[in-house]
């Protein structure tokens, strides 16, 4: 499906200063690298400036202290149309929605879905072949269930949220309105709750708790956020998880935090509001993690942290022999602090 859209409308969604054609239609988005006529690019990183003289795009979304910015002697002043707003990147963001080409849902239900009879499914929702929704499921207004998509038991979906297709929702979930939960992501499977038994063997501790997710939450596709062992699991409104991302039982996470890809979160930890792990994070359980902490790329939160700020562990990335010349290093640290410590006592 083609669309285009004047240039004036979408500064006056954005609430941008227009400086150019108001009339020109744009049919598309792209990268000022990239883009050719017709198409609206934009420009957020100051690194990628060189780039704008040279631009084929129809028009640019971009700040005036990048536009304040003189070219090179041997870089071209850009010809086109801009749009300027405090921060470009957030105007691409919400202009992304005009130009979004995922197929529209239309409401009703494929002959191949299996509802039970206790479940309620608004009239207005979109239930994809071969959906399976168990007894008592409640799903609201405006929903998406994608084909091959399970519903547990007493699970309730609030209005306007999309499931994309097979995902696996098991029973006592609750999830918010608004929220998007993308293909192979798995909510309210068992915590990993064992007790040893004396006999070296392990006795399974039955989950039995559920999950509630808050309003406006978006889970990327291959993620597993697990049931609570006896407390509900708790995800609150306007979170952002990326794909791959483990969450287990009991692990609270506040508003408006962001999780990247393969982070993971042991049981009965908890994340505070606008916190951000950078992928691979790691966070171990039993611990508590306040507010505005950001933890960056394959850092491992061991200890509970009480002040706001930016954290990381592990080494820095360096050649490969310089790394094992280090590892081997760290193995001596325990005999070396002993060494220090009697120097110091003989002194």
């Amino acid at each position: 499906m083609t669309v285009d859209y004047s240039l004036a409308d979408i500064a006056a969604f954005l609430g941008a200063e227009l400086r150019g054609d108001g009339d020109l239609r744009i049919t598309g988005l792209s990268t000022l690298k990239n883009a050719g006529p017709g198409q609206l690019a934009f420009l957020a990183n100051e690194k990628y400036h060189s780039q704008l003289g040279c631009s084929n795009a129809a028009a640019v979304i971009v700040a005036a202290k990048h536009l304040a910015i003189e070219p090179s002697p041997e870089a071209a002043h850009f010809n086109g149309a801009v749009l300027i707003v405090d921060n470009p990147y957030l105007g691409y963001a919400r202009i992304s929605q005009w130009f979004d080409p995922a197929p529209q849902a239309v409401p009703g239900v494929h002959p191949s879905a299996v509802i039970a009879d206790s479940a309620m499914v608004a009239d207005d929702a979109m239930v994809a072949a071969n959906v399976v929704i168990e007894a008592d499921v409640v799903i609201g207004a405006g929903c998406y269930l994608g084909a091959g998509t399970y519903i547990g038991a007493r699970s309730q979906l609030g209005d306007n949220t999309r499931i994309s297709a097979n995902v696996s929702i098991y029973h006592d979930v609750v999830i918010g309105r608004n929220a998007v939960v993308h293909s192979g992501t798995v909510i309210g499977a068992d915590g990993f709750g064992f007790a040893p038994d004396g006999a070296g063997q392990w006795q399974k501790i039955y989950q039995i708790g559920g999950v509630v997710i808050g309003d406006n939450v978006e889970i990327g596709a291959g993620s597993t956020i697990d049931r609570g062992a006896l407390d509900d699991t708790r995800v609150g409104n306007d979170v952002i998880i990326d794909n791959q991302v483990l969450i287990a039982h009991n692990v609270v996470i506040g508003e408006n935090t962001a999780i990247a890809g393969q982070s993971a979160i042991a049981g009965s930890a908890s994340l505070g509001k606008n916190c951000t792990l950078a992928g691979g994070a790691g966070i171990v359980g039993h611990i508590d993690i306040c507010d505005n902490v950001t933890i960056l790329a394959r850092g491992l939160a061991s200890k509970s942290i009480t002040e706001p700020g930016v954290y990381g562990s592990g080494m820095p990335l360096m050649k490969a022999r310089d790394w094992r010349k280090n590892a081997v290093r760290m193995t001596q640290v325990d005999s070396m602090a002993r060494r220090i410590k009697d120097l110091e006592r003989d002194k």
